[in-house]
Formats: C-alpha cells, structure tokens, sequence
C-alpha cells in the first residue's frame, strides 16, 4: 500500500478486522464544523455595512499595484527546472480531529506559495481542498457504518436478509464510488501542492459513477419505515444498535444519521462545487469545468429527490384513497402525475352573512380540504378516520379573495371559489383559519397565480430580503420547506405571527419555514453577491464552454 493510499484508508480492501484509521473527523461532525464557520462568516460580513466605504482612495491603490508585482512573479517561475519533490498532503495523517484550511497545513506554510498567490487564489484553493478533505471525511464515516454496523455478526443474526438488504440497500457501491473518487482528487493533490483543478474530476463521477446515489436515496422510504419497525418490534435489534452507538468511534452519532449519509453527501457536493465556482475567475477553464460538475450533480440530486418522491407519492395516494367516501360522483385519486400539495382542516362560513350575529360555533363548521397538484377534494371527517367527499375542483379553475379585516370572527377569513364545481356549476366558501400564517399559506397553494410577481426568474434581479438559516428545520407539511444549516434564501412573503414564505437560492425550491430558524441578511451587499452568484451557477450553456470540453478531456487524458 502507498503512502498516499495509508493515510486515506485507500486502497479498496478493508476487512472486518482492518476499519479505517481513527483519525480525522467523521463526516456528520465535519459539515457541522463547515455550516458554522459558513454561517459565522457571513454574519461578519453582514455586519461590516459601512467599513469598506471609508477606505481612502490612496489604499485602494496599493493593493492593485501589489497584485501586478505578484502576477509578475507568479508568470516566471513556471519554466521546467522549477518542478523538484513538492512536499505531499496527506488529509488524514494528524491523529487528533482537527478541522484544517489548506493554508494552514505545514506543507503550505513552509513552501512559499502564500506569498506568491492571490487573495483570491487562495479562497479557491480552500474550496478546492474542502471539497477533497470533506469526501475523506464521509468516506471514514461510510467505512464506520460498514465496518461497525452493517458487517456486525450479531447483527447480520438479528436481521433476516431482506431486512439488512432495506436498512443499508447499496451503501457497499457507494462507498466503492466514494473510495475510488476520493484516490483520484488524493492524485491531483499529489500533482502539485497548487491544486489544479478539482471539477472536471467531480463531472467524471457524477456523469459515470454517481447513479448509486439515486438507487440508495430511491429506497429511503422504505429504509425509514423498515427502521422504525425493527426498533419497536425486535427488542434484540433495539437494544443490540443502543450498544453499538455508544462506541466511541461513533461519538455519540446513532446509526440513523449514518444511513442518511449519501443523501446528505450528494446534495452538500453541488453546494461545494457552488463554492468553487464563486471564486473561480470568469469566462476560464476553470469555470467551465466547474458549470460541467453542477450540471451534472444537479442532475443526480433531482433524479433523488424524484425517487424519494415517486416512492412515499404512490404510498401516501393510495392511503388517502382508501380513506375517502364519495357522498358525490366519485373521482378517481390516483395518478402517476398527481401528488399532495396540502391537506388540513379549515372552517367553513354556513348560512347567509347576515347570520354573523349567531354564535361563533354555529356560525362555522369543520371541513377537511385535500390539495393536489391538479386537484381540490373538499371533505368532512367522519368517524373510523374516514373522509366524506362533498365537492371537489381542478386546482386551475380556484380562485381565491382576502377579506378586508372585519373584527375578531372573521379575523383570518378567506373567500375560496370554485369556478367550475363537481356539479358543473360555480361555487363559493368563506373559509376561516386558525392563523394569519395558515390562512396566508393555504391561499398561495390553492391559487399560486395569484402571487404572479414572484413567478419569475428576473424578480431576483431587485434587491429581495433575504435571509440565511441558523437551525435546521424539517417540513412537517408539503407546502414547507426542509432547511439546512447556511441555506441563503429569498423573502417572498412574511406572517405577522412568524412564517417565511421563501425561495432557496441554490436550488429554486420554494416553501414555507419559521422565520425563527433563520437570520435576516442586512447588508444590501452581501445580498446583491448572493443573487449574483446564483445567477452565476444556473447560467445557460455558452459557446466558450462546449470549445474548453475538447481541452479539458485532452488535459485529463494527458494526466494519465
């Protein structure tokens, strides 16, 4: 085994009794560490609104004249006789967790090259050196899953093998991938101690090799349930995994949070070649490369997040079926193309408006509304955790009216109409809600072209509110929006009583969160870059980049 191979666990035959090295950090703490420091970063930036406007125009000077020396210098020594024995970074060689920057590395330090790169060199060389040292990072906790976990004895005798086979699915493909990925970015470490590139390595796997992804994160429904159902049914399986999570190799981490790596290892990829991209010049080669790499990776993260969906969809249709009785002509639920937007219970206004001088419980009564994406099923519940079927509507012929504010009853009142009903004819609800937040909520999923300023991609060009997440949040509901820990994400409606209606920039998802989880992004600044590079990383294909595909696949034969 190489030196480079040791110190990255690398070489692909790890046995039950050879686990990878204990040293690094494993990968859940690693993000943790990176999402902070991102977090911590951008609040400083934020709050620096005035320091830059007060630099004299004498110190602005300065510094360009030094970048012109330093490009001086950095042009000349790239004659042949230079390249001597670089020193070599091995990712995982310090026996304590520590979380490093490629600049503080002793190999760094001690050659010289800090004082020859750009500022903004160097930002990219960060990047760069995250995106190798997080995946050594996840691949030591997918070898800690494996090892610990999966090839357990006790456990393989606990579990019948089709259980195992839904619990840890592929996880020994991925890991390969991960292994065999990870040795070629340790390759083009070794090239230079100035990382070349890393991109064109990321689009390699996630055009070929990361299709292992989409079948492990496909299954994640089935994972979950299979799961929840050995923790309560197999008191052995229970108490055999409360064991093994108290080894201190997990620290403290339960197996939950490993099964759950590859999901979190794809989507945090994009963001790192994000990353990269931001600080790579414009119009380079370097560029290109990176563009390729989140094509593809957002390819690979949409085919996951499309299997996730397709499994629980079909599940969640059919058990919403089997609960609904038509008091009406009955509408066929299942579809391939239909899934739930929202479900819930609202109030319903009964009688004439003059009758508001009755009491408030008489004045409303229950209903129990089912939003797809194509259709509205309007219910009551009724007693076995059925639903009876009333009326129902396409979603395209809803329409929906705020009332003006009428005193306490009518408070979070809302008027829902049905242009064209089940009975082929118009019909109107006053519907009451228990929130202003609620009534916001269900008005922007029953009749979305209401909110046409927020429908196009060129809103963002004005200066939006924005906001960063601070505490991750799980949705609880489908029109909400799962946040992870440095999401950026567009203000496009706020509640009095807390919710954020909202557009994550990395990815265009929209939803609903607590503005609670969130920290509100003053700087018009630091939001003006923010949108900047989004438009940046989701720009359309030019000329330039199909020309440097040719090069950048003659480069990498060359390599070779």
């Amino acid at each position: 085994m190489s030196p480079r191979a040791e110190c990255l666990g690398g070489e692909p035959q790890y046995s039950q009794t050879q686990e990878p090295r204990e040293q690094g950090l494993l990968y859940q703490e690693y993000r943790d560490k990176s999402t902070l420091q991102e977090i911590e970063t951008r609040r400083q930036q934020d709050a620096e609104i005035q320091t830059n406007a007060h630099v004299s125009p004498a110190s602005e000077e300065t510094p360009g004249e030094e970048e012109d020396e330093e490009e001086e210098e950095e042009d000349e020594p790239a004659s042949p006789p230079e390249r001597k024995a670089l020193p070599q970074i091995c990712l995982l060689s310090n026996p304590h967790s520590r979380f490093n920057l490629w600049q503080d590395l002793p190999e760094i330090q001690s050659s010289g090259v800090l004082e020859i790169l750009q500022p903004e060199e160097i930002k990219l060389q960060e990047a760069m050196f995250e995106l190798v040292t997080s995946e050594a990072s996840y691949y030591k906790s997918l070898s800690l899953l494996v090892s610990h976990f999966m090839e357990n004895e006790r456990l393989k005798k606990t579990l019948h093998p089709s259980e195992a086979h839904i619990l840890f699915s592929n996880v020994l493909d991925v890991m390969a991938v991960s292994e065999r990925f990870l040795l070629e970015l340790e390759r083009r470490m070794e090239e230079n101690i100035v990382i070349s590139d890393v991109c064109d390595i990321v689009y390699h796997y996630a055009a070929n090799h990361f299709s292992v992804y989409i079948t492990y994160v496909s299954n994640q429904t089935y994972q979950e349930r299979t799961y929840k159902q050995l923790l309560q049914e197999k008191a052995a399986f229970r108490e055999l995994i409360a064991q093994l999570e108290l080894d201190p190799k997990c620290r403290g981490l339960p197996l939950s949070s490993f099964l759950i790596l590859p999901f979190q290892r794809i989507t945090r990829l994009k963001l790192l070649v994000q990353n990269i991209l931001k600080r790579v010049e414009e119009r380079s080669e370097r560029e290109c490369t990176a563009l390729d790499a989140h094509k593809e990776l957002e390819m690979v993260v949409k085919a996951c997040n499309e299997g996730v969906r397709k499994m629980s969809r079909t599940e969640q249709m059919i058990s919403i079926q089997k609960k609904m009785e038509f008091k009406i002509k009955s509408v066929p639920i299942i579809s391939h193309s239909r899934w739930l937007l929202k479900q819930g219970e609202l109030r319903q206004m009964a009688g004439p408006k003059t009758s508001r001088t009755l009491r408030t419980k008489k004045l409303f009564r229950e209903i129990y509304l089912f939003l797809f994406n194509d259709l509205l099923v309007i219910c009551r519940q009724i007693p076995g955790d059925k639903y009876q079927v009333f009326d129902s509507a396409p979603r395209g012929l809803l329409r929906v009216e705020e009332l003006e504010d009428q005193g306490q009853t009518l408070a979070n009142v809302f008027i829902l109409r049905l242009l064209e009903n089940a009975d082929d004819r118009e019909a109107t609800y006053m519907l009451k809600a228990t929130s202003q937040s609620e009534m916001k909520r269900w008005m922007t999923s029953l009749a979305p072209n209401r909110r046409t300023k927020f429908v196009s991609f060129t809103s963002r060009l004005l200066d939006c509110p924005q906001v960063q997440c601070v505490h991750p949040y799980v949705a609880q509901q489908p029109d909400e929006l799962t946040l992870e820990l440095a999401d950026i994400l567009n203000i496009l409606e706020k509640t009095e009583d807390g919710w954020i209606f909202g557009e994550r920039l990395h990815d265009q998802e929209r939803g609903w969160f607590p503005s609670s989880m969130t920290e509100e992004i003053l700087n018009p600044k630091i939001r003006s870059q923010n949108l900047k590079e989004c438009f940046r990383v989701h720009k359309m294909d030019d000329p330039q980049r199909s020309q440097n595909k040719d090069r950048r696949k003659l480069g990498s034969r060359n390599r070779q």
